[in-house]
């Protein structure tokens, strides 16, 4: 059926396109630029959250690919704009995350003019964007819409950016709005299929490795079934927890930085491995070391043809996003195996020791986070989400957080700091219902702790615990190993986190002392639960030396 046409500006075309496409919320920072779509978002259905700085908006867009089965949307302004929200495309790139990014740009006929804040955006973007589109045609903005859209989720999804001229999204335009182009999710063949079952028939040892963003909580739960009923154990790729439940009899741990000691010979002890949703790439492979023997067997699903970032042996790629596999997959009836039961027993109780949480009991002196997590997690309802950027405190999170359905844990496994806050922001707008707990250091925490100033604006009840040892942690175990006792440029000194987070309109609790850690995590619950206000636990846990 043909699409009435109507008259509209380009940048009202936009939002009706981006409304077409099932968007329910956009991050932005305005800016002059890009004003006609801000007016276009004015009598839309579509949630404007205005942030404060270009870094927190690309990152909740970035959590909301995550989170949701549509591309995150974030909108910023030129030059300076589109560079501090360049942070966000590179968690995109490395996650494999759909995200779209408008960029307002100077007005076409300022162009090659060195116009203020002008900058060439296919220059500045192509390297880790799957396209940068600019709409140099105003009948053509709903098309690029539709076609960035598209781009974002298509094969293995990604960051797209669109610029946007000033004056071209002015324009009145009179072309309908363009439908939403269907995306192929591939699927197994009939030799797919039976490969994988002769493999799966031969071994002894299969693992199953899930990762990547690209599943539904459905797909999650039908795996997870299938595995169980087959006595079959699954990994699961760096901050990728919650497709197979952390309670489930086949979750045998994650594959990682700080991951459990026995995993680290689990990739070379299996016979089969059987990745879904991503491949075996620089972490789960420690430094493409591991699993690089090619006489080792492994099967790669993912609708990458290219197969981007994958290290070692292939012995057949099945072609699928996981949902289409997964479809597939639970169709195979296999015959239950001795060796898969007491494989799969083995690997569970070994990571059921590494997760049992530290006693809940206060000890002495400082405060601890083990107590913190101990306090927490028997207090937590069944769908509480985490969330967390990068640095030594999230290693709490990967070990103790019970995370018991897809998207239940939105993280950045590119390692970019600051991402903590803007994602739990992202979280708990989207589910206002649920708990949703970030952990952030003390460094990574002001990189992006202003967003808690979104999240009172908006009504985002997180619960936030700042674990502060004053130092860059991780950067600080590194330099302790290859120099030691020559401490230079990790060391901090901070505010009072807990003041800093009642200026925000929350509820900030100061922690120095073990004994008062449960009182503080019930009082930190009960706000975010019965109060509807974010939260904010400043534990002052123990440093290595004194820094000042």
């Amino acid at each position: 059926m043909n699409q009435p046409i109507q008259h509209k500006s380009a940048g009202h075309a936009i939002v009706e396109t981006l409304e077409s496409h099932g968007v329910k919320r956009v991050y932005v920072i305005p800016g002059e630029s890009y004003l006609d779509v801000l007016d276009g978002l004015h009598d839309s259905s579509i949630e404007t959250v205005v942030c404060r700085h270009e870094g927190g908006a690309a990152y909740m867009a970035e959590a909301d690919g995550k989170l949701l089965d549509v591309p995150g949307v974030a909108m910023v302004t030129r030059g300076p704009g589109a560079a501090n929200a360049h942070v966000g495309l590179h968690t995109a790139w490395q996650d494999s995350t759909a995200m779209v990014l408008f960029v307002g740009l100077i007005p076409f006929e300022h162009r090659e003019k060195e116009a203020f804040q002008e900058f060439d955006p296919k220059q500045w973007f192509e390297s880790g964007a799957k396209r940068v589109m600019v709409l140099d045609h105003p009948n053509r903005a709903s098309e690029i819409v539709a076609e960035a859209m598209f781009a974002a989720s298509a094969g293995r999804p990604g960051p797209v950016v669109v610029g946007l001229p000033e004056d071209v999204i002015k324009e009145i335009v009179d072309t309908p709005i363009h439908p939403q182009i269907p995306v192929a999710t591939g699927g197994m063949t009939v030799t797919d299929w039976k490969s994988l079952r002769d493999s799966l028939l031969e071994s002894e040892r299969p693992l199953f490795v899930t990762g990547g963003n690209d599943w539904t909580d459905e797909a999650a739960r039908e795996l997870t079934k299938w595995l169980e009923e087959h006595s079959l154990p699954a990994a699961v790729e760096w901050r990728c927890e919650g497709i197979v439940p952390f309670d489930s009899p086949s979750y045998v741990g994650p594959l990682g930085y700080g991951r459990p000691n026995f995993s680290n010979g689990l990739m070379e002890d299996t016979d089969l491995i059987v990745f879904v949703g991503t491949v075996p790439g620089d972490v789960i492979t420690s430094g493409f070391t591991g699993r690089q023997n090619w006489n080792q067997r492994n099967f790669i699903v993912t609708i990458d043809t290219s197969l981007r970032g994958r290290s070692g042996p292939i012995s057949h790629q099945i072609t699928a996003k996981p949902v289409s596999f997964v479809r597939d997959l639970v169709r195979m009836d296999l015959p239950m195996r001795d060796s898969w039961r007491d494989w799969t027993e083995g690997l569970r109780k070994s990571q059921e020791e590494w997760s049992a949480l530290p006693p809940a009991e206060p000890s002495e002196g400082q405060a601890k986070m083990a107590t913190l997590m101990a306090n927490l997690v028997e207090r937590l309802p069944e769908d509480a989400m985490i969330t967390f950027g990068a640095g030594e405190h999230t290693n709490w999170a990967h070990r103790y957080f019970p995370t018991r359905q897809y998207a239940s844990m939105i993280s950045a496994r590119n390692g970019s700091m600051g991402y903590s806050i803007p994602s739990a922001v992202a979280a708990s707008l989207n589910y206002p219902g649920r708990v949703v707990v970030s952990i952030a250091g003390d460094g990574e925490f002001l990189m992006n702790g202003q967003e808690l100033a979104t999240a009172a604006q908006y009504g985002a009840t997180p619960l936030v615990i700042v674990m502060d040892n004053q130092e860059y942690g991780t950067i600080r175990t590194h330099q302790e190993s290859d120099y030691p006792g020559r401490v230079s440029g990790t060391q901090l000194k901070n505010p009072d986190f807990a003041k800093f987070a009642e200026a925000f309109g929350g509820v900030g609790i100061r922690v120095e002392k073990d004994a008062d850690v449960p009182a503080a995590v019930e009082k930190a619950l009960a706000t975010v639960t019965e109060d509807k206000k974010f939260a904010l636990i400043h534990l002052i846990v123990e440093q290595r030396i004194k820094a000042f």
